[in-house]
């Protein structure tokens, strides 16, 4: 059977143990509860490997966040085969899953062919995790296509995750996460259903959270599905935070965000945190046809004098001294525009990047590029080192489609997906003040949903996907608006 089948048999439907149990080795003897009740994830594919990733939780809720683990090193067997009835495996070994980590377990695999699909799994304490799809990057100079989707902002309490249910129907080859995997708040007074625990604060608490979120079982079809490639924003550690704020509990919330953070994520080693730092910005190679340049906007911002997010009179944001990215990551982007030959650059990021306040206004929203107008100029005039350039973006919770300007010439474009559940169901306008003023401004919706973009040597095809609600389970998906941006020419072309 093809991948395309068994994602709709399997991912889609639910991988379970029980699933595979025909074609599976028993167990030794049966587990008294299952460890693997998180699900299995992988991300950061390269032309011979890929990050592999689950955590051993199972009472995922404990308060202590140990996810009902005893205090000891268990060791955790993983194999990957080349069909998802494990009769071809490839690869196979023992990691040990330790209490320090709340026994997450990071795999980085080696030694696969490129450019194909496989197929992966967990044992423990004589369970069987579910199955996992995953996929290595092509050769290089392979100019094949991927299919992505990109999401952002999913928060429990406010819906359902049926966007990444619908995300996993779709089978991308790619996912892109650009942020608020989670968020620290305490349930709501009007909720769809809780999250356990108070504010997250501390390590127990984060480590609670994530493992509450991975208890979807919308969220794991997702993760199952394909890799993903994962970047934060601010509700990973607490709502605007950025740069090297030590105010409402820094830095001991930040460490302990952080540390909970990589536990969670199918990230590499690189990315271990080191106290107040965790280095997340990254390039993942896609053969000769793209590379995704993984930004962090939070971490490294060098300066905050203008303000928490909120919309300000600030003539600073006009200063070339600031930097959304901070200095050295913005060099190390441009860096990465003046040495590549792909025919897409892709930045993965998070906040709203195309301008949308003007130099005569009074107000600007401070947590977004329009905040430091210096730093966005000299990454569009990088973009003249590329072959095509395209921005993806979060943060905002409803999709754009924007095209971006450098001189009155279009230079880029921009697709901002809208988020899982945050700001509930939305509504159905489509017209916004900013539309009207800004004509580069070409598309908006206030549902609910995820980007999906298929990138091909001649052109990329963005479709934007929409539930309608997600204050009720199990809506449908449909397409709001399709655009195609057609190699060498920025901007966007509705179809």
């Amino acid at each position: 059977m093809d991948p395309v089948a068994f994602g709709r048999r399997v991912f889609v439907l639910g991988a379970t143990a029980a699933t595979l149990a025909a074609s599976a080795p028993r167990p030794v003897a049966a587990p008294v509860r299952d460890p693997f009740t998180l699900g299995v994830a992988s991300g950061d594919p390269t032309p011979d490997g890929v990050v592999l990733w689950t955590r051993l939780a199972p009472d995922p809720l404990a308060p202590d966040g140990l996810g009902g683990m005893p205090d000891r090193t268990v060791p955790v067997g993983w194999e990957i085969a080349e069909d998802e009835r494990f009769g071809r495996v490839v690869q196979r070994g023992v990691v040990d899953a330790v209490p320090d980590s709340a026994h997450t377990v990071h795999v980085e695999a080696v030694g696969l062919a490129p450019g194909r699909a496989y197929f992966y799994r967990f044992r423990a304490a004589g369970a069987l995790s579910p199955a996992g799809r995953t996929r290595t990057a092509p050769a290089p100079g392979a100019l094949t296509a991927v299919t992505t989707c990109v999401a952002s902002c999913a928060n429990y309490p406010v819906g359902w995750f049926t966007a990444y249910r619908r995300l996993a129907e779709d089978e991308p080859d790619l996912v892109l996460h650009l942020g608020d995997y989670q968020y620290e708040y305490p349930t709501p007074e009007r909720s769809v259903r809780p999250v356990a625990g108070p504010e997250t604060t501390g390590l127990a608490g984060y480590r609670q959270r994530y493992a509450q979120y991975r208890t979807d079982p919308d969220l794991q079809a997702a993760h199952a599905v394909a890799p993903w490639l994962v970047v934060w924003d601010d509700h990973e550690v607490v709502d605007n935070w950025a740069g090297q704020a030590t105010e409402r509990g820094y830095p001991e919330r930040r460490i302990a965000a952080f540390q909970a953070y990589y536990e969670h994520m199918p990230l590499r080693r690189t990315s271990v945190p080191h106290g107040l730092d965790l280095q997340l910005y990254r390039r993942i190679e896609w053969g000769a046809l793209a590379t995704f340049h993984l930004m962090d906007t939070r971490q490294y911002r060098s300066d905050q004098a203008c303000g928490d997010g909120m919309r300000v009179d600030c003539a600073a944001r006009f200063d070339p001294s600031r930097s959304l990215p901070g200095a050295a990551q913005e060099q190390w982007l441009l860096a990465g525009f003046r040495s590549t030959r792909v025919r897409w650059d892709v930045l993965g990021q998070q906040v709203f990047f195309a301008e949308r306040a003007r130099a005569s206004d009074e107000a600007y929203a401070m947590d977004t590029w329009d905040g430091y107008v210096a730093s966005r100029d000299r990454i569009t005039a990088g973009f003249a080192d590329v072959r095509n350039a395209l921005v993806l973006t979060g943060d905002v919770h409803s999709h754009w489609a924007n095209e971006l300007v450098r001189d009155g010439r279009v230079v880029g474009t921009e697709l901002v997906s809208s988020s899982i559940t945050s700001g509930a169901d939305g509504d159905a306008a489509t017209d916004h003040p900013d539309l009207r003023r800004n004509p580069h401004l070409r598309f908006r919706s206030n549902r609910r949903g995820y980007v999906r973009a298929r990138y091909a040597a001649d052109r990329v095809t963005a479709d934007f996907r929409v539930v309608d609600a997600v204050t009720t389970p199990g809506a449908p998906v449909r397409t709001a608006a399709s655009f195609v941006i057609p190699d060498r020419q920025p901007g966007l072309n509705r179809v």
